[in-house]
């Protein structure tokens, strides 16, 4: 059930380094998997739960669970190793009732080059009742070149009743410029838990925005977004929130500023129903004083010591 889509696009070392920084690659072909290279679909493999169909009217897959199925495991790579490439992909999850999956995408970049490298990658989630999923999503860019690296992805998750939904972001390193959007349409009973973690230096720019609709009866979300902003970096969080129905919403963000860096945290809660509780906290600072001289009292530099806060920070 495994399939070698493109034979003249194998994995070399870099795609290799690449997909070690996004994802297990000794794991990824345990499971249902599609690995997609500089535009294109290179090797894939379904499993008798887990069926992956490319797309025949615009660049991307299907991916359907079928339901019932239990703790399977799907992996959708993507990694760019040619500079001046603009790769836009749609993917759509159709989870069936009761169904509990994990999903494990991103996106690495290599670029040695001058022109810019982007991938827009926009991600489609359907739950049907009773169904739960794990995403896990990963950016990460590397190269000696001084052309960008560009990450949009967006994510619109629908939760039918009794769903739920867990997603993981990060961004490890190197990425230039981003703007990641996340929608959230909930039904009754329904739970979507996101939590994203970024880190920026240099002149680096990253844009999140949340907008997440409690439509049904007791329907919940947490969204938690943990940043570190360095150098001449800019980061903004956007965070809409509407209560339609007797519902719960709790939204944090948590930053570390430094240097020249600007952090910019825009709340908006709105409660369209008397029984809505919604919460927004936001907190901007630099390192507390008191954290650096602890560490280095135990024989850290202050350098040392910033780098180890900063990693239980986004642990």
């Amino acid at each position: 059930m495994s399939e070698t889509i493109l034979k003249d696009k194998l994995l070399n070392n870099v795609d290799e380094g690449l997909l070690g920084e996004i994802s297990d690659l000794e794991q990824i072909k345990q499971g249902a998997y599609n690995i997609r290279k500089n535009g294109q679909g290179i090797e894939r493999k379904v499993t008798e739960n887990i069926n992956i169909i490319t797309k025949k009217d615009k660049p991307g897959i299907n991916i359907y669970v079928k339901e019932n199925t239990k703790f399977e495991i799907v992996h959708i790579p993507v990694i760019i190793t040619e500079s001046g490439l603009n790769d836009l992909v749609y993917n759509d999850f159709y989870i069936g009732k009761n169904a509990n999956v994990i999903i494990i995408a991103g996106c690495g970049i290599h670029n040695d080059h001058h022109k810019d490298s982007q991938h827009d990658g926009i991600h489609r989630f359907f739950l049907e009742e009773g169904a739960k999923v794990k995403y896990i999503e990963k950016h990460y860019g590397e190269g000696k070149g001084d052309g960008k690296k560009i990450l949009n992805p967006v994510t619109e998750v629908y939760l039918k009743k009794g769903s739920s939904m867990e997603m993981e972001s990060s961004q490890i390193k190197g990425v230039d410029s981003t703007i990641r959007e996340t929608i959230g349409r909930q039904e009754e009973d329904t739970n979507f838990v996101v939590s994203e973690k970024i880190m920026t230096h240099g002149n680096q720019f990253a844009k999140t925005i949340f907008d997440v609709e409690l439509n049904g009866k007791n329907a919940s979300t947490h969204v938690t977004s943990r940043s570190v902003a360095t150098d001449n970096s800019e980061q903004y969080f956007i965070s809409k929130i509407y209560g339609n129905e007797k519902s719960f919403a709790h939204s944090e963000c948590d930053a570390i500023i430094k240097d020249n860096a600007k952090v910019t945290a825009t709340p908006e809660i709105t409660a369209n129903n008397v029984d809505a509780n919604l919460i927004h906290e936001a907190a901007i600072g630099k390192i507390a004083g008191e954290q650096l001289t602890k560490l280095m009292t135990l024989g850290l530099s202050e350098k040392e010591a910033e780098e180890e806060i900063i990693k239980g920070f986004l642990r």
